[in-house]
């Protein structure tokens, strides 16, 4: 009963605590906005949320302490940046009672100085959504008017797949037992590349929630994540926070990483190098004004936007169309041109590869295959992209590409990995190149031919990429020099650097036996004469690594980091049989 008396006191004296987290764009460092946490008394037991809402659901007084939560956090965003978003957390079945809908009308934002267009609904997963015909019906009508939806926990409860797709919520946040650890976990580092993928395809923004750690940070960065929350970022507080410049030189720290070396593929061209900035207009522009500058002007789509953030697309001949029926003009000249305009575009971010927009684009309804793409860098418009310019690109990058490429094991050459080396002493601070090469192989050609050398080589690549990849998926590197010799960059602790070097060393030991014949494998070594004619011995055909771990940002250039390695190659070879050696390069 205590506990009782307690919540009525809360309630009607609305003696709770509104605290606000920063929520950061990982592109650059710069708060998007705040989700709003509520709190009780200090010093109560009923501090906890969760027992504030337990209790409050006991005496069905749920709505009341919800409705609390919201008109606090709003009245105490009314100082908040216009251009920041709120992101308020709302119970599923809170959203459908009719009295939610008057705790949000338009005129109690308007006296917080507050715009629909900055509320985020958070559903949360504290309860299970039973009829998603019924509630995503209330959704689109808070939607129409300018609300968007978060989807809360992502990965964990309610939360599951169906709930997505029913929904197509405009934000997803990743529950932070996915984040948890995540820098360690190869199996969590997939699955998040899973929602990052599903994210560019659907024009969906994922939020990483609980980001407690620089290395979680840095992993959910180069997975693609587009935003995220968190102790390490910044604690709650009662006022709007930034994050501190050490955080946000971490954040660019790690997308020059990201987007400058392990990138090196076919994905290093983003759909940023093709935009072009095309003249926007407000949703409140009067269709024949639209039409004018159509008239007037080589273009064949406009982005219409509002607060700088991308709204909708009209093209040119679905405005003419609409214009040129009978009594057309009389009825949409003098209307707006948001009754017209596609409000549901492809947008997609500056930096989003190249290939994977052009397949979405291409997987559009047919009516819309040929509109223009929308691109945006930390959420606001950037510019406009046609098909056309989209498949010239494509095909030039295509040809381009395959000219790079080594031919016998398909992997980057040198054109390609002299950028690698070139980004790595320009933004480097911790990673770990490694030089990889044969021991004993122009014998082994000389004795057995160049088509059998030949498969050694490509079973090389293939040990070295297939390893490369199980260690570190996401953020690698791997090409290959010409003749034995390879090269691969990774961003991975000190320890998998080791476990990577050994891997590779077992494999490849362990198969190559297949490549000599029983004498030349129950000997253990080959016999050849040089060119005196005198008989010699020679190990079998073994594998040199040499790993260079940490600040490659100490090299001057490319040059210089290139003859390192080269001398570093040089004492691994002494040994007589496959090994590996890392450097540490000090901070």
């Amino acid at each position: 009963m205590g506990y009782e008396k307690e919540f009525y006191n809360i309630l009607e004296n609305e003696n709770i605590t509104t605290l606000f987290q920063p929520i950061v764009n990982l592109t650059n460092g710069k708060v998007i906005g705040y989700e709003s946490l509520s709190r009780g008394p200090k010093n109560s037991k009923l501090k906890s949320p969760l027992e504030l809402l337990k209790i409050a659901n006991k005496l069905n007084k749920l709505w009341d302490l919800e409705l609390l939560f919201r008109k606090k956090a709003i009245e105490k965003a009314k100082s908040i940046n216009k251009n920041k978003l709120l992101f308020i957390n709302v119970d599923p079945n809170i959203i459908k009672d009719s009295n939610f809908k008057k705790g949000f009308t338009k005129e109690f934002l308007k006296k917080n100085n507050i715009s629909p267009e900055s509320i985020i609904f958070e559903i949360t997963e504290r309860t299970a959504i039973k009829d998603y015909k019924s509630f995503t019906k209330i959704l689109d009508n808070y939607i129409n008017q300018g609300y968007k939806i978060a989807l809360d926990d992502a990965g964990a409860g309610y939360s599951g797949l169906k709930t997505i797709s029913e929904t197509k919520p405009h934000y997803i946040k990743l529950d932070m037992d996915l984040i948890r650890d995540i820098d360690k976990d190869i199996f969590k580092q997939a699955l998040i590349k899973a929602f990052v993928d599903l994210s560019i395809s659907t024009d969906t923004l994922l939020i990483a929630e609980g980001i407690e750690t620089k290395e979680e940070l840095q992993t959910i960065i180069r997975l693609g994540v587009y935003a995220g929350q968190g102790y390490f970022l910044q604690r709650p507080a009662g006022t709007f926070l930034e994050i501190s410049e050490n955080k946000k030189a971490i954040i660019r720290s790690c997308n020059r990483l990201a987007s400058n070396i392990l990138n090196y593929n076919e994905d290093y061209h983003y759909i940023g190098n093709v935009v072009e900035a095309n003249k926007t207009f407000p949703s409140n522009t009067h269709c024949k004004d639209i039409k004018k500058y159509f008239d007037n002007n080589l273009t064949e789509g406009i982005c219409i936007i509002e607060n700088e953030y991308p709204v909708g697309l009209i093209m040119k001949h679905n405005l003419f169309s609409a214009m040129a029926k009978q009594f057309g003009y009389a009825v949409y000249s003098k209307r707006p041109i948001s009754l017209l305009m596609d409000k549901s575009p492809l947008i997609v971010d500056y930096y989003t590869p190249i290939k994977k927009v052009a397949k979405n684009a291409l997987t559009r309804p047919h009516k819309k295959t040929y509109d223009n793409i929308i691109i945006t860098k930390g959420a606001k418009y950037f510019g406009l992209v046609s098909i056309k310019k989209l498949l010239q690109y494509t095909t030039a990058v295509e040809k381009n590409y395959a000219r790079e490429l080594n031919p016998l094991t398909s992997l980057p050459g040198n054109v390609i990995i002299n950028r690698v080396l070139k980004d790595a002493v320009t933004y480097s601070e911790s990673a770990c190149l490694f030089y990889l090469d044969l021991d004993n192989f122009k014998i082994y050609n000389d004795i057995y031919g160049f088509e059998n050398g030949d498969k050694i080589i490509k079973l090389t690549a293939k040990i070295i990429k297939e390893n490369v990849k199980s260690i570190c998926p996401f953020n690698s590197f791997v090409g290959h020099v010409g003749g034995d010799d390879f090269v691969c960059l990774i961003d991975s602790p000190y320890e998998d650097c080791k476990k990577l070097s050994k891997n590779i060393i077992n494999e490849f030991d362990e198969k190559i036996l297949d490549f000599f014949n029983e004498q030349d494998k129950n000997n253990r070594y080959l016999k050849s004469k040089d060119r005196f004619g005198c008989e010699k011995i020679f190990n079998l055909t073994s594998i040199s690594i040499v790993g260079l771990y940490g600040n490659i940002k100490k090299f001057k250039s490319e040059d210089s980091l290139a003859k390192y390695m080269s001398k570093l190659k040089k004492e691994a070879k002494r040994r007589q049989k496959s090994s590996y050696h890392i450097t540490k390069v000090a901070n």
